[in-house]
């Protein structure tokens, strides 16, 4: 069923558009411009323009349409799979693979290639992220586990939230980083600016992210860096913040430096209890062979 809702104005000014996208941060501008141009939305009974300002005692009514679900369909795309028994697979993603079915990737992710070469996957996140515990982003590289049932995904989603599961990620930074070890303990929510951006903001939601300098360059610092918590771009996010922003990265990185396509971030270490066992299971794969090549640029240079 589509959902509704009714704001009253109190001092509010500004568009229509903008007053509703900070009221439904989960939805795009522009698919809230489109609701108003589809008279989904109403101004005191009328139809509005997205530009119109809002005014004070204003009643503003919207119906959001039911969401368009996508169905993700298997597709014979080769993966890494690293390890896989009854109830986990550990998958090494190459960078620029899209982890799940979205609109504008509807199809080419890994949920398309998991749901072609695994017969079974859990089906706690519904149709669209079936398997998927936990995410990395489309241009980071290295492993993420899948569940293969219910019971395995709630086991490894308690671990994430409990912080028993470990993640470590190697991440090449701009700039010479002169402390040893740090800890970013900073609060990480969306950015009210960019709405494609997260940033470090008062109220956002908790997150720590452990660092250690592996390499220093003339120009870069090679890290390896360990996940407490486990927000969208979190890396990125805290990195920029300290002022050392992620060397690739086309959202919060300065402009193209380097060769190679995203950020230089690879999730290169997982370990995790098994769902069924209790073993730890530890996993490691090397750099991909364009970062490899990246710090050997940065060496030469």
């Amino acid at each position: 069923m589509s959902e509704s809702y009714t704001y009253t104005i109190n001092n509010e000014e500004g568009r229509l558009d903008k007053f509703l996208n900070d009221q439904l941060p989960d939805n795009s501008r522009s698919q809230i411009q489109s609701w108003i141009k589809d008279e989904q939305v109403t101004v005191n009974g009328e139809p509005s323009k997205a530009n119109y300002k809002v005014q004070k005692d204003d009643l503003i009514d919207i119906s959001v349409p039911d969401p368009v679900e996508i169905d993700a369909k298997p597709e014979d795309i080769a993966i890494d799979i690293v390890y896989q028994d009854e109830d986990v697979v550990v998958v090494n993603k190459p960078q620029g693979m899209v982890v799940h079915p979205s609109l504008g990737h509807e199809n080419h992710t890994l949920v398309n290639a998991l749901l072609y070469h695994i017969k079974d996957l859990s089906g706690i996140n519904g149709k669209i992220r079936p398997g998927i515990v936990h995410r990395i982003d489309k241009d980071t590289s290295g492993l993420l586990m899948v569940a293969k049932n219910d019971v395995a995904h709630e086991k490894l989603a308690e671990q994430l939230s409990e912080k028993t599961a470990r993640r470590e990620y190697i991440g090449l930074v701009h700039g010479v980083i002169e402390n040893d070890k740090g800890t970013i303990d900073a609060p990480i929510g969306r950015d009210p600016k960019n709405r494609k951006k997260f940033t470090v903001i008062e109220n956002g939601k908790p997150s720590v992210t452990h660092f250690e300098v592996l390499e220093r360059f003339k120009e870069f610092t090679l890290l390896k860096l360990q996940l407490e918590t486990g927000r969208t771009h979190q890396i990125r996010v805290h990195l920029a913040y300290i002022g050392f922003k992620m060397a690739g990265d086309p959202l919060y990185g300065p402009r193209k430096t380097l060769p190679g396509n995203g950020q230089f971030l690879h999730a290169t270490s997982l370990s995790f209890e098994h769902p069924r066992t209790g073993e730890r299971l530890s996993f490691t794969v090397p750099l991909p062979d364009i970062f490899e090549e990246t710090l050997d640029y940065a060496r030469r240079r």
